[in-house]
């Protein structure tokens, strides 16, 4: 992949896969960093810190961006969300967080593509759904 969305697309899904790692398999954060990388040592170095920049955040800001997503999950609490979709949320709330040059929009599509490839269709407009009020409540408190 060359093309700059593209290795933003690889990163982000890469991120996914970690957190979903790192929530599923109980690991410590640094166990999951170490064997996730070790067996994707071919990984283009950009694909790679992308990614690991999204991961962390999602990890040191872990408690924000759930009580984020949960305050704009009506009626959802984190534990009951498909894994999947839980974690896709905070690689995406962890990008608004992280990387703010990037339009929220941006991010909600990325993360809305993401989610048709590895989750439901409901699961889509769950996703578009909360992501849209997390961004729309980021965007208020930054006024």
């Amino acid at each position: 992949m060359t093309s700059k969305s593209g290795t933003r697309r690889k990163s982000r899904e890469l991120a996914l896969q970690m957190l979903f790692q790192f929530d599923m398999g109980q690991q410590e954060r640094e166990e999951v960093r170490r064997t996730f990388w070790n067996e994707r040592p071919d990984l283009d170095e950009k694909v790679r810190r992308f990614a690991d920049a999204l991961f962390g955040t999602a990890c040191d800001r872990r408690d924000e961006i759930d009580r984020l997503i949960e305050r704009n999950a009506e009626h959802w609490r984190m534990e009951r969300m498909a894994a999947v979709d839980r974690n896709l949320l905070r690689a995406a709330v962890a990008e608004f967080l992280s990387a703010p040059k990037t339009p929220a929009p941006v991010v909600i599509n990325e993360a809305l593509e993401i989610a048709r490839r590895f989750s439901t269709p409901e699961s889509v407009h769950f996703i578009n759904g909360v992501l849209d009020s997390v961004a729309r409540e980021l965007r208020e408190t930054k006024r």
